[in-house]
């Protein structure tokens, strides 16, 4: 980013009367954000974000990953907010996966998220932490609903059964907010971000997301020399949100956003794009001159899945939003730099 985003965000903020300051320090020591999940596409992006923010220089910041312990067991979770103490969470760690992975292990899904959840959000209350911030998804949302998706939705009806698992345990992070509000008074919420791509993603192509894998796809085809093939049509519609953008926005979520309803992080609904759109963007950045090639054989899934993101928009009506070619462009020099490195 030529000029650090949360620093234009610091003046929207400003005009929009929202406050831009530090997050109130605790007695006897300085506030320290703990970051679940932390070192992943979306961690490293609030790192990227918070290394650029001067605000956070009078904060600690600390990014857990797998290796500081399982967040599925209870004395490991303990052990971590003993060692930090932390006194804000943005919680973004899970138990993830493919469509396939998900309709094969619904149980596993459910049950690993469910204890993560449990465990990191009564640890909060436990320690004394004064504000979560959670991560949602939008396949929390019911399988049959009315487009664009809001966050009035949520409970709507029952999630796809693919991922009923996942989604399930996802939504229970909702109704605890709401029940911790009511029992013990506190300020916990969450965020529901459509579909996030950039630098350190999941390159996978049989289980990664769509950005990454045809990204990898394209990488190989170039080098080989060979058709870069999509499966399906590239007829559906996603909206899809820069990861460093994502990161900004939470970051503004976990200074000045103090409702415990969650909120959409999302681009607009008119920068909705198509797969085929992508895949040729991607092409275009990857430089590639060969042949690409639709497979109308595969299934091409979900039409779309608009999701509104009004509410964000009646705090950040000027947000300039990462366009998706410029993004795009960033997440190809990134993975053909650090091929070999990269997660796929």
């Amino acid at each position: 980013l030529k000029t650090p985003r949360l620093k234009e965000l610091g003046s929207r903020w400003s005009l929009l009367g929202l406050r831009a300051s530090s997050l109130p320090s605790v007695a006897n020591g300085e506030a320290v954000v703990l970051v679940t999940g932390g070192t992943g596409l979306f961690g490293k992006a609030i790192e990227a974000v918070i290394s650029k923010d001067e605000k956070a220089k009078d904060e600690t910041w600390v990014f857990l990953s797998s290796k500081d312990g399982n967040l599925v067991e209870r004395a490991a979770v303990d052990a971590i907010f003993e060692k930090h103490k932390p006194t804000y969470v943005i919680h973004l760690a899970a138990k993830v996966g493919g469509l396939f992975h998900n309709m094969r292990k619904k149980v596993d899904f459910y049950r690993e998220n469910t204890l993560i959840n449990d465990n990191v959000m009564e640890c909060c209350r436990i320690y004394g932490v004064k504000k979560l911030v959670s991560c949602l998804s939008t396949c929390i949302f019911p399988d049959k609903t009315t487009y664009p998706i809001d966050e009035t939705m949520v409970h709507n009806g029952p999630p796809h059964p693919s991922n009923m698992g996942y989604s399930v345990a996802k939504r229970m992070i909702d109704v605890l907010n709401h029940c911790y509000k009511d029992q013990y008074d506190l300020n916990y919420t969450s965020l529901i971000p459509t579909n996030i791509y950039g630098p350190h993603d999941n390159f996978c192509i049989e289980d990664g997301h769509v950005i990454p894998g045809l990204i990898h796809k394209c990488y190989i085809a170039k080098r080989d020399g060979t058709d870069f093939v999509i499966w399906g049509s590239g007829s559906p519609l996603r909206q899809f949100i820069y990861s460093e953008d994502l990161a900004d926005l939470t970051v503004w979520v976990l200074r000045n956003y103090d409702s415990i309803e969650p909120i959409i992080l999302s681009v607009d609904e008119a920068a909705e794009v198509s797969i085929k759109d992508v895949a040729e963007m991607i092409a275009e950045a990857m430089e590639f001159k060969g042949k690409v090639v639709f497979d109308t054989t595969k299934a091409d899934g979900q039409f779309k899945k608009t999701a509104s993101n009004a509410k964000l928009r009646s705090y950040l009506p000027d947000y300039k939003f990462t366009p998706i070619r410029e993004g795009i462009k960033k997440s190809v020099d990134w993975f053909v730099e650090n091929f070999e490195t990269a997660r796929k």
